[in-house]
């Protein structure tokens, strides 16, 4: 019993020798050397791991960098200082990108849209989709559940007394996770200087659709009647940007429901609906 006990440590302790000097002798003449430059640009970037300039992570990214496969740019979260500084420690062109920020395509809020149903299901916006929509009786609106202030993982995302989602755009990486979270598809994300933001998306006209909502779009074409040749285009009772640099804020002032404005920083404010709607 003893000597078979001796053999069995003996030969446990032949194997692991034997692959511990496989191990050794790999990592002496197989390893790869890593670029000392990744973790000083790694040390540069915010460490949000957002995504929002293409790779999984701030270390890819910075491993991206280094390999000239990308621009410092990309990442729109630093800040133009940490940016330029990357750029010049690696001797290559910034690449500066514009920050874009989510948007939500609803403006209907509880107060202006038509109440259907009383749901008491889970308090889910995808829940509540597999369950007649929710509440509201615009089936093309926003559910009003917070399932994309729970999805943003770096709180720019809060639900307002109408229970609509308003975004910071100070905060809002445009990490996408939003965007995923929202079982309507009410969200995009937008460069900041595209301020011109249609609040709608529903394909009804006319009094269809303020039967069920006051803010929603009635498709009656007086945003691209107003704006500049070939800006703006009505589909499906919807208006659609063409050319986002050529629009203002005289497309607006028109609309009799307030489903197309002009942001300034925040989409929507906490205030009563309302006020929102002139």
């Amino acid at each position: 019993m003893v000597n078979a006990l001796v053999l069995a440590s003996g030969v446990l302790g032949g194997i692991a020798f034997f692959f511990g000097a496989v191990l050794a002798v790999a990592h002496r003449y197989l390893r790869v050397e890593e670029d000392p430059r990744i973790e000083a640009v790694e040390r540069l970037l915010p460490g949000t791991n957002c995504g929002a300039c293409g790779e999984p992570g701030c270390r890819s990214f910075a491993e991206a960098l280094v390999a000239g496969r990308t621009a410092p740019g990309k990442c729109t979260v630093s800040p133009a200082s940490a940016v330029q500084a990357i750029a010049k420690f690696l001797g290559v062109e910034a690449g500066l990108e514009e920050k874009r920020v989510a948007r939500l395509h609803c403006a209907g809020g509880k107060s202006a849209v038509r109440r259907l149903a009383d749901y008491s299901g889970p308090r889910s916006c995808r829940a509540a989709y597999w369950v007649n929509a929710g509440e509201r009786a615009c089936p093309w609106g926003c559910l009003g559940f917070g399932d994309c202030e729970r999805a943003c993982t770096f709180d720019a995302i809060w639900m307002n007394e109408q229970e609509l989602p308003v975004v910071e755009p100070e905060k809002c990486t445009a990490c996408g996770d939003c965007v995923e979270a929202c079982p309507l598809e009410l969200f995009t994300l937008e460069p900041i200087s595209h301020k011109l933001i249609v609040q709608c998306r529903a394909p009804l006209a006319g009094e269809a659709i303020r039967a069920l909502c006051r803010v929603a779009c009635d498709a009656c074409g007086r945003c691209a009647l107003d704006a500049p040749p070939g800006a703006i285009e009505m589909r499906d009772n919807l208006p659609v940007i063409l050319d986002p640099k050529r629009v203002d804020e005289t497309c607006t002032y028109r609309c009799p429901t307030g489903a197309i404005r002009w942001i300034e920083g925040r989409q929507f404010e906490d205030r009563p609906v309302e006020e929102l709607v002139e």
